[in-house]
Parts: C-alpha cells; sequence; structure tokens
C-alpha cells in the first residue's frame, strides 16, 4: 500500500508568526503615539482621492505621513505628495497582493514615527488578500465605491469583518446604478455589526467632513488610552 501524502499546513505557522509580529507592531505604535489607518479597497474604489481630500481637512492639526502599497509604480505616492504637500513613500510588494506587519513595519522605518500623529498605509487595490493580512495597523477601513455594487460585502465577508469603518463612496453616481444604500449597510451589519458607516463623495466632497472627523477622535481617543 501506498504511504499517504503528507500535507504540511504551511499557511497556519506563516499567519500565527504574523499575527505577532503585528501584536508587537501596535505595542511599538502605541509607546511612540502613532495612530496607524490600514486602507484597503479594490482599484478604482477612490482612495487616493478620498485621502486627498480627508488629509486636506487634517494635516493642520494631525501630524500625518502616507504609506502607498503597489505592486509596481510610484504613481500614488506622487500624487498625495503633490496635493498634500506631506510626506508620501510607496511599498513595492514585489508581486505580493497584500502587505504583512513585517513589511508595514519596514515601511514605517523609513517614514519615521518620531513626530507623527497618523501615518496611513494605502494597501494594495484587493478585496481578498489583504483582509487575510494584519499588519500591525490601529484600525482597519475599506472604501466600497458605488458602482461596484451593494452585494459586496455578501460575496467578501472577511473584508467586511475586519474593518471597523466601511466608507462608501461615489455616491454622486447612485441614480444611475442599481445600488441600495439601505440594504448595503444591513449586508454590512451581517458581517460586522459594530462597523461605522460612512457615505462620501470624494471628487465633491460630500460626506469627508464626517469621516475625518471621525478618524481624529479615533486618533486622539487612541493617543490618551
Amino acid at each position: 500500500m501506498t504511504d499517504p501524502i503528507k500535507v504540511i499546513e504551511i499557511k497556519k505557522s506563516v499567519f500565527a508568526d504574523n499575527d505577532q509580529d503585528a501584536r508587537l507592531l501596535r505595542g511599538q505604535l502605541k509607546e511612540k503615539g502613532v495612530y496607524l489607518l490600514n486602507l484597503m479597497s479594490s482599484p478604482g474604489s477612490g482612495k487616493t482621492t478620498t485621502l486627498i481630500r480627508t488629509i486636506g481637512l487634517l494635516k493642520d492639526r494631525l501630524r500625518i505621513a502616507v504609506m502607498e502599497a503597489d505592486i509596481d509604480s510610484d504613481v500614488d505616492a506622487v500624487i498625495i505628495r503633490e496635493a498634500t504637500g506631506i510626506e508620501s513613500i510607496q511599498l513595492h510588494t514585489g508581486g505580493m497582493c497584500h502587505l504583512d506587519a513585517e513589511m508595514t513595519r519596514q515601511g514605517l522605518d523609513n517614514v519615521g514615527m518620531e513626530n507623527l500623529d497618523l501615518v496611513i498605509l494605502e494597501n494594495v487595490g484587493n478585496l481578498v488578500c489583504p483582509a487575510e493580512f494584519d499588519t500591525g495597523a490601529v484600525c482597519n477601513a475599506m472604501i466600497l465605491s458605488v458602482p461596484e455594487g451593494d452585494d459586496k460585502p455578501l460575496k467578501y465577508p472577511l473584508m467586511f469583518s475586519v474593518c471597523d469603518v466601511v466608507v462608501i463612496n461615489k455616491t454622486d453616481v447612485l441614480p444611475y446604478f442599481d445600488f441600495n444604500l439601505e440594504k448595503c449597510r444591513e449586508y454590512i451589519r451581517m458581517r460586522n455589526p459594530k462597523a461605522t458607516v460612512i457615505p462620501i463623495c470624494a471628487k465633491t466632497g460630500e460626506g469627508v467632513d464626517v469621516f475625518a472627523s471621525w478618524l481624529e477622535g479615533q486618533v486622539k481617543d487612541w493617543k490618551q488610552q
């Protein structure tokens, strides 16, 4: 009889090591009083435009830096720096579709944490892989754009389960898409009853002040705990 094939569960070890790295990184962030926001979404959801609007509202009150993660190019980092004037660096993932805690730590080492209140990590555009890896962030956020459809919380449950806040972007095109905002809220609650849901239009700026105020409050609470 042929010996059974040996199956080795690599993922468990990889995730366990990453979770430990993430916990250590969060401890370091806490010691330095730096709030790390991990922002996730599909490509084209409006992450960069949302960041530009949000940073514009907060940069006079918080010391902010941005880390842009992509498989290649530095397009978003350049856009952020030119539009806001704040420190922005690009993280190349070497073909990987996500960031983990060690990769995030390397980015933070290059940004420096001594004179910052808030670091925003714009994760790789993807609704699957980024949700699986704890980056060490204090808070997970995601942007869902109206053209993507209101059923995404049903199709990508983990992403919505791990997020503390869901920003629904491109509300200006609601009349042109079959997107039910209340139904989307319901689907998000099914996955994560504690998630905050904030509708915005990054293009016009509508609702971005609500998100900015929410984020500023989170940063201040984190520093005072």
